[in-house]
């Protein structure tokens, strides 16, 4: 019965965690190169597991294949939070991951997920050694302590299980709190200092870039005063901010609009101007017309 609850709970986390990252995919995500589809393979292949991990959920309590499906579980859910601390330290293919809500429930479910089914692949073979020590019972002295063996197997899982779950919640939290919320190829300038933007043409058309040349957006729900992209939004999109200087072929009003969370954002036509997470290069323009986080956003021509 406690093998089948763990087994279920399981299934429950990684269909979990597959949904989690299907939402990250979706709002942000998809269009980063290699980085999308392999958020795609993740949540595929979480699902899976999931399903293989349900569907042993009732098999035999000191079957193989159960247990082998469990282990699984438990080192994909592994796999997945070492790559996405990998993610956040040094960056992976070229992307180096921000701070956001999701990606930090996600790792949490990931620690979760496998506490309870490194527990579930190795109780099995615990519980065993207890019933056999219980079976052998009449047939030792008394006084001989291995009955006992399987209580103390099953415990020492669940302490082993519990330190690495803990060391994992401690390295998580520790590079959440130490990561930005803003990718590097965003803007963070302070109010006075410059915001060069610049023109590059991509795919025959002239746009407009900033300092690094990489693609600036403007985000349709935005009004000309105002900015409504903050927060989760902010860290895939961030605002262009600073003072704004003008490069050669830029034609279009500059301009400038308070955040309400802090600093200058530049302006071009009205618009005022993000770059995009997905973008890690210059030439790139991956965020063009994205539906994502609550509108459309369009990448910026130089003719406005």
């Amino acid at each position: 019965m406690v093998r089948t609850s763990l087994r279920l709970a399981g299934a429950g986390l990684l269909a979990a965690t597959a949904a989690t990252h299907l939402d990250l995919y979706l709002t942000g995500y998809r269009s980063i190169p290699t980085i999308g589809w392999l958020f795609l393979l993740q949540v595929i292949a979480a699902f899976a597991l999931a399903a293989a991990v349900l569907a042993t959920a009732f098999a035999r309590e000191d079957g193989l294949v159960p247990r082998l499906v469990a282990a699984a579980g438990a080192g994909f859910a592994v796999a997945t939070l070492g790559g996405y601390l990998l993610s956040l330290w040094i960056g992976l293919f070229g992307f180096k991951e921000v701070r956001t809500t999701a990606g930090t429930v996600a790792g949490v479910i990931e620690v979760a997920a496998f506490a309870v089914l490194a527990v579930a692949a190795s109780a099995p073979r615990a519980a065993r050694a207890g019933n056999a020590a219980g079976a052998d019972a009449a047939a030792r002295p008394a006084g001989d302590a291995r009955p006992g063996r399987g209580l103390a197997g099953m415990r020492a899982v669940l302490a082993a299980a519990g330190a690495l779950s803990l060391t994992a919640l401690a390295v998580l939290g520790g590079s959440v709190a130490a990561a930005t919320s803003a990718p590097a190829g965003g803007s963070t300038s302070a109010s006075d200092t410059p915001a060069v933007l610049k023109t590059a043409t991509i795919g025959g058309v002239t746009m407009l870039t900033n300092a690094k040349g990489l693609t600036l957006y403007w985000f349709a729900p935005d009004t000309s005063a105002r900015s409504v992209c903050y927060g989760t939004c902010a860290a895939y999109w961030p605002p262009v901010t600073g003072a704004p200087v003008a490069g050669p072929g830029v034609t279009g009003r500059i301009g400038t609009i308070s955040r309400t969370d802090g600093g200058t954002q530049v302006t071009y036509d009205g618009h005022p101007l993000y770059t995009y997470v997905g973008d890690t290069a210059p030439g790139q323009a991956s965020g063009n017309n994205l539906d994502l986080n609550g509108g459309f956003w369009h990448e910026v021509t130089a003719a406005g």
